[in-house]
């Protein structure tokens, strides 16, 4: 597979060597980057080579920039190199540089832009992981299209991806639940019942309540909780699991596994994982500062078990073991990721709630302790989700059962819809879903903007082959694109060729929203060439006249094509090959 942008960085980098006479490893030459320029005025590929690579030669940026710059220029792909600033370089290139990738982007079809950087790279992507007390909501959608689409990235760049959801089974949050399925199993039976402070009052264990009681008859009226709170937390957590997997299916994702927390405390792993950290040194019993900005006059000082987690880069030490002997909520947090990290997994990935960011320093300290820092681990936070319906902020509130449940949003909008909104801003970013704005069908809906590209290429491409062209990929792949001579065509080419840096720079940096913002920025430009050709007819894909040019053309817009396919494909969406209303 061809790489412009690639071949541009290892010419560079070639250049550079010759230049200094020293071996690449000698400058740092990770640290060299070839992009895009923001504005066009300034080229096509930039590279802050000379600037990089200066201070280990002890040279100065600006004379080593024009000597690469000078070098670069006899290249054949180069049309021009200019030095700018403290020693950037500008380049262009020749416009058949960028036509003829369009070949390489037909041949290579569906894994144009992929690669194998991650070698094979066993990757533990944890994400949702919303506690089994109820259906799941628009919020949990976020980390739910996030995870999964960072998932599809790191497979597309040569992992090997495991997606688990850790399953919060052992808290007190599913004591309340088997209650609150105790007081809907009551209600099932014609009993009068009340909720108390802290219940579960959703509709959806409403079902459970009626299964419970086809389970059980009345078994347990008045009977004292000893004697049916297991049985109930069981049966609502498998309940509210077979309701999240039904969920998750929705929106196209499926789990590789789902870890129980119980299964911690049952087979002693929790102490396994204590005993490892003892023996680091980093277990001690002590006492800890009042938190910064507390009132330190209602801070009461206590001997707690302490995990020494600032000797990996927390803010503070961490209880793990409460006053009166029981664990706190961190242990079996602790003993989770010593698991992950038995299983040998090269990476671990954490896809947490905004409500989690306190978490994160802890999680990473544990990971760095108990793998002696072999294992890194990367949180990923995922912004609120605020749902606007009938103009309003809608209430989230799954104890007072008040929130929009994910399979109604699906249900409403659609996965394709629902994934592609999800992953419109940064994951760090408060992402507004708005009921009405996602179904319109106009270019401020990004997700119609770029379905609509792919779905007007499709029936151009028909319209051309009902003309008697062939436009089988073998063909167009081999098309004369001479006749692609127009500023914007050659414009649409160079951003195809984008395509590949995208994905490595998403797949690095675990961003996935960087391939939404391209595939928008994609459609945007065919879409205003598309308009184009109504004003200059030499522009239109088929012209009956100029069958050359007509190949030519399709070849562009089915290399279009084939990145919005693979797009979407990453982003879990499928492309549609025409419009519905």
């Amino acid at each position: 597979m061809v790489d412009v942008f690639a071949e541009i960085r290892e010419l560079v980098i070639a250049e550079l060597t010759a230049q200094l006479g020293k071996d690449p490893d000698d400058f740092d030459a990770s640290a060299i980057t070839i992009e895009r320029p923001k504005t066009v005025a300034h080229g096509e590929v930039a590279t802050n080579a000379a600037i990089t690579a200066a201070k280990g030669a002890g040279r100065q940026p600006r004379e080593l920039a024009v000597g690469l710059a000078a070098s670069l220029q006899t290249d054949p792909r180069m049309a021009s190199v200019e030095v700018a600033g403290p020693g950037f370089l500008n380049m262009r290139l020749k416009p058949e540089v960028w036509k003829e990738n369009l070949r390489s982007v037909i041949r290579a079809g569906s894994s144009y832009g992929g690669n194998d950087r991650g070698n094979g790279r066993r990757v533990n992507l944890e994400f949702v992981s919303a506690n089994p007390t109820g259906p799941l909501h628009v919020g949990h959608a976020r980390g739910a299209v996030f995870g999964d689409a960072l998932g599809r990235l790191l497979e597309f760049t040569g992992h090997d991806v495991t997606r688990e959801y850790y399953l919060n089974d052992g808290g007190a949050q599913v004591d309340t639940l088997a209650r609150s399925a105790h007081l809907r199993y009551l209600e099932a039976l014609g009993k009068e019942i009340a909720f108390a402070s802290g219940d579960y009052r959703g509709d959806y264990l409403c079902q459970v309540g009626v299964a419970l009681k086809e389970t059980y008859g009345d078994r347990f009226v008045g009977r004292p909780e000893e004697e049916w709170l297991d049985r109930f937390r069981k049966f609502a957590v498998d309940a509210m699991l077979d309701s999240i997997r039904e969920d998750l299916y929705l929106l196209g994702i499926r789990m590789d596994r789902f870890f129980s927390e119980v299964s911690l405390y049952q087979d002693g792993r929790i102490d396994d994982a204590i005993e490892q950290l003892r023996q680091r040194g980093l277990i001690y019993e002590g006492e800890l500062l009042p938190p910064k900005g507390g009132h330190e006059v209602d801070w009461e000082p206590r001997k707690q078990t302490l995990f020494r987690s600032t000797a990996h880069g927390d803010d503070t030490d961490r209880p793990i073991r409460k006053a009166d002997g029981s664990w706190t909520y961190f242990a079996p947090d602790i003993a989770y990721h010593y698991d992950k990290i038995s299983r040998g997994y090269d990476e671990l990935i954490n896809v947490f709630g905004a409500d989690h960011s306190g978490y994160s320093k802890r999680i990473s300290a544990v990971v760095s302790a108990l793998s002696d820092g072999r294992t890194p681990i990367d949180v990923k936070l995922t912004q609120l989700v605020r749902v606007i319906k009938d103009g309003g902020a809608a209430k989230m509130s799954k104890r007072a059962g008040e929130f929009v449940q994910l399979r109604d949003a699906v249900s409403a909008v659609g996965p394709d819809v629902t994934r592609f909104v999800m992953l419109m801003r940064r994951n760090d970013a408060q992402l507004d879903f708005d009921f009405e704005k996602v179904r319109e069908q106009s270019k401020e809906n990004p997700v119609f903007y770029v379905q609509y590209a792919h779905a007007r290429i499709c029936s151009a491409i028909r319209k051309v082959a009902q003309s008697g062209i062939d436009t089988d990929d073998a063909r167009l792949a081999e098309a004369s694109l001479e006749r692609l001579g127009h500023p914007d065509q050659i414009a649409l080419a160079r951003r195809i060729a984008e395509w590949p840096r995208i994905v490595d720079l998403a797949s690095r940096n675990h961003e996935p929203h960087r391939v939404a913002f391209f595939l928008n920025e994609l459609a945007s430009e065919f879409h205003s060439l598309w308009s184009q050709g109504n004003r200059e007819p030499e522009l239109r894909i088929l012209q009956e006249s100029d069958l050359p040019g007509t190949t030519a053309r399709t070849a562009l817009a089915r290399s279009v094509a084939v990145v919005i396919s693979c797009g979407l494909s990453i982003l879990g969406v499928k492309p549609m090959h025409e419009m519905r209303n």
